[in-house]
């Protein structure tokens, strides 16, 4: 069942890094994995962050990226498919490229901290942070952001887009469908930031890839609809 909603867009901003994607445990493994761990104790954050960023400057891009890549897809990629990456990583854009869109959060903020190590380089990444209001024409139609928040996020943001949009070329069946896996990897951030009556605020981070258009668009009215849980799981 469609449920239908006017969507407001309260603000929207172009971003080129996530903030907080990188933590102090984040920037230990690279450091361990250049083999250079020792010594390391008492650092701050910021001493900790310039000696890990020095330490991938000096490795030079491309050994760089592999052991960017190494720690944030080791479980994930091999080791042959991340040499290939990180070789390809500086003539391309793999946060928009990569076919798996379940790992364009994470190459985003790759080439964020790779053209930081190299003062440019890499591509600078394009992001989009914003933030909607919700309006339901009765309230429990917004149980399909509680069912399965990011899909049915997606499909209503889709419905802002224009009908050529590549989100709809892309993922059409998904959007009309009641399976959308990947609409984690199309919405990196979603939280909801207040909820009233019949509205509720949301904001989120994406790629400008996706929703860019949302720049000059101010309000829209979609439907959107949850998934449905396979009947054996």
């Amino acid at each position: 069942m469609q449920a239908q909603f006017t969507v407001h867009i309260d603000s929207f901003h172009k971003i080129s890094k996530i903030p907080n994607a990188w933590s102090n445990d984040d920037y230990l493994h690279l450091m361990a994995l250049m083999g250079l761990d020792d010594g390391l104790e008492g650092m701050d954050s910021a001493e900790l962050r310039e000696m890990c960023m020095m330490s991938l400057n000096d490795l030079g891009e491309v050994e760089a990226a592999k052991v960017v890549l190494g720690h944030l897809f080791s479980d994930e990629v091999t080791e042959g498919k991340i040499d290939q990456l990180a070789n390809d990583m500086a003539g391309d854009r793999m946060w928009e490229e990569y076919s798996d869109c379940l790992f364009h959060e994470r190459f985003f903020s790759a080439y964020a901290l790779l053209r930081e190590a190299f003062n440019g380089v890499f591509a600078q990444p394009t992001g989009v942070e914003f933030s909607i209001n919700i309006t339901a024409e009765n309230g429990d139609d917004l149980t399909i952001f509680d069912d399965s928040l990011h899909a049915a996020m997606v499909r209503l943001l889709a419905g802002g887009l224009s009908p050529d949009a590549l989100m709809h070329r892309l993922y059409e069946d998904q959007i009309k469908g009641t399976h959308f896996p990947e609409s984690e990897g199309i919405l990196w951030k979603l939280e909801l930031v207040a909820s009233e009556g019949l509205s509720r605020q949301y904001k989120m981070v994406s790629s400008a890839f996706w929703f860019e258009a949302f720049a000059n668009i101010e309000q829209f009215t979609a439907s959107s609809h949850a998934d449905v849980a396979d009947e054996d799981e």
